[in-house]
């Protein structure tokens, strides 16, 4: 499992409307994409959810990177992402847990993203194995908040170029358990071709 994110920031004064549109009329081109677990289209709106800003963040789920690699660089989609907004970074971790939440049967309306460093964990008998222990004691955290009643998903992945841990919830209406998030989203639609191929626990 291979988690995407690129980040559009959209100026103050943006209408919003327009990207809604945009998801209204193109979001489900993804919904039968090879390769895809899922594609959740989220927005952040200037003001709401304590957002600074007006974003078009696009996150992904995938299980086959040769369909990733393919949406990104051979035409599969990425390009009307460049064409409309320019070639925005893309960030992306590799999977390191996911669970589906008792809400999984629903249609998602909001997410959550807590992305924070992963830091040098003691390792007094130096075994080397205090990263290892870290990612377990989020992989536990992880299993418990995917059993909150308003879960649909819970990811979790890890970035070992600059070590940051992402964890990715998708909540059936609001993020009401999940005071650590560093950011909250508006889902406007949910891609979920590959769905029932994604892990359910770690990945390994």
């Amino acid at each position: 499992m291979y988690a995407k994110q690129y980040e559009i920031t959209l100026p103050a004064d943006y209408d919003m409307r327009i990207i809604r549109e945009r998801v209204a009329v193109g979001g489900r081109v993804l919904d039968d994409r090879a390769g895809l677990g899922l594609k959740a289209y989220v927005i952040r709106e200037r003001g709401v959810d304590d957002s600074p800003v007006n974003q078009y963040a696009p996150f992904y789920l995938w299980h086959n990177t040769g369909e990733m690699a393919r949406f990104l660089l051979g035409g599969g989609g990425f390009q009307n992402i460049v064409r409309d907004f320019g070639r925005p970074v893309v960030r992306h971790w590799t999977g390191v847990a996911c669970h589906p939440g008792p809400a999984r049967a629903g249609l998602p309306r909001a997410a959550s993203r807590r992305l924070v460093p992963i830091p040098a964990d003691p390792d007094p008998e130096g075994t080397g194995l205090g990263l290892a222990a870290r990612i377990e004691r989020e992989i536990q955290e992880l299993r418990t908040l995917a059993r909150h009643e308003d879960v649909h998903t819970a990811a979790l992945a890890v970035d070992p170029h600059h070590w940051q841990l992402l964890r990715f919830v998708l909540w059936r209406e609001t993020v009401t358990a999940d005071p650590a998030a560093t950011e909250r989203y508006q889902v406007l639609h949910l891609s979920t071709p590959g769905l029932a191929d994604l892990p359910s626990g770690p990945t390994w």
